[in-house]
């Protein structure tokens, strides 16, 4: 019987949007390698199987402790070797299954952002902060991808061991076909004149990405500044009527998700952030790849990336005006915006698919050979 790896995240679309390469990798290596994922639409591609289980974003949600309780039946069941974890809920309820077995598989758990930072509110940061340390005896090898979660893993020993990885890589070569010429296309289309300077913030529509933030500062901002807010989520609806309410609605567009991104990065002159927290995130490294500038909120994976202002514009998060003045430096500056965008795009460069990768492997093919844990 072929040695069987279990890889989980809480959501099918984080699987597929980030983590086929490593699938592909793994199946190629002679493992059996089983997906699991809370809402999956089809099956996983690469995976040999594709296993649902009842994840819900609450982590206080009954259904959470349903999956810890069929995840700790399979891993008992079908005897993995290695299991891999992403996303902060599927991570901590995968090691909660894992706590007492008698045979536990060696354990991966892969940081995508802790949800908490240095001025989370006490109250609720000891509370991930906890639930961390609970679950940090069944993590063999915790890996972090920015500066800020690095230290608390490694100060607050959540994993036997604590590497650092540069995110998981982003396929940057699907940009190179996409040509001024769409942009400029799509700019007609969505009836943004040569004059308008349009803003794109491509991000799930949630309270911590922060979205209402943006919309105020556009009250801030001149007329011919157009924002594209690209994504669906829970608080689409609260930021159309915080538009009306602030009088923006003609100058702020919802165009739902978007699967032709590169399309969207060309037909923009800045890309925006507002987020309370991140990880690593992509949208941002796709903008810098696409060789565009910048303004985000200075937070953990913001700084990293746009290196503490370097390659881009950073203001203090939920200060509106301080967003609306980046914003606006970078309208009426662009000598500013081309020292940016070119910074940005010579930074990124050390998180493309094909460097990132192997550090990756590498890291996963570190517990393979280790005997499993008693």
């Amino acid at each position: 019987m072929a040695n069987k790896i279990l890889y989980v995240a809480s959501s099918y679309v984080h699987l597929m949007n980030f983590h086929l390469p490593y699938l592909r990798a793994l199946g190629e290596r002679g493992w059996e390698v089983h997906a699991v994922c809370g809402d999956p639409r089809g099956e996983i591609p690469y995976a040999a199987r594709t296993i649902a289980v009842p994840f819900k974003k609450k982590m206080s949600a009954p259904d959470n402790f349903r999956a810890a309780l069929q995840l700790r039946r399979l891993v008992r069941r079908e005897r993995y070797e290695l299991v891999i974890v992403h996303t902060s809920l599927a991570a901590f309820f995968t090691r909660l299954a894992l706590k007492g077995l008698p045979r536990r598989p060696k354990l991966v758990n892969m940081v995508h952002g802790y949800l908490f930072d240095g001025d989370t509110p006490s109250p609720k940061r000891q509370v991930l902060l906890a639930a961390e340390k609970l679950t940090a005896r069944q993590t063999d090898l915790l890996l972090t991808m920015n500066a800020w979660d690095d230290a608390l893993a490694r100060r607050e020993k959540l994993g036997a061991r604590v590497g650092f990885v540069p995110g998981v890589g982003v396929d940057f070569s699907r940009f190179a076909a996409i040509s001024d010429e769409k942009g400029r296309e799509l700019r007609r289309t969505l009836g943004f004149g040569d004059e308008d300077f349009v803003l794109l913030y491509a991000a799930e529509l949630s309270g911590r990405k922060s979205q209402h933030l943006l919309i105020r500062a556009m009250a801030e901002l001149p007329g011919n500044c157009r924002l594209v807010l690209a994504g669906s989520g829970a608080e689409r609806e609260r930021d159309e009527a915080l538009c009306r309410e602030l009088g923006v609605s003609d100058r702020v567009l919802f165009p739902g998700h978007v699967s032709n991104i590169g399309d969207w990065l060309s037909m923009a002159d800045a890309v925006v952030s507002t987020s309370r927290s991140e990880g690593l995130p992509f949208n941002i490294m796709e903008a810098m790849a696409m060789h565009k500038c910048v303004a985000a909120s200075a937070v953990k994976g913001h700084t990293d990336l746009l290196e503490n202002g370097r390659s881009g514009l950073l203001f203090p998060y939920g200060d509106v005006s301080a967003c609306a003045a980046a914003i606006r430096r970078l309208m009426d500056e662009p000598a500013l915006r081309q020292s940016l965008a070119d910074e940005a795009q010579r930074d990124v460069e050390q998180y493309r698919l094909e460097r990132v990768f192997p550090i990756v492997m590498a890291e996963y093919e570190s517990l393979l050979s280790q005997p499993v844990t008693v």
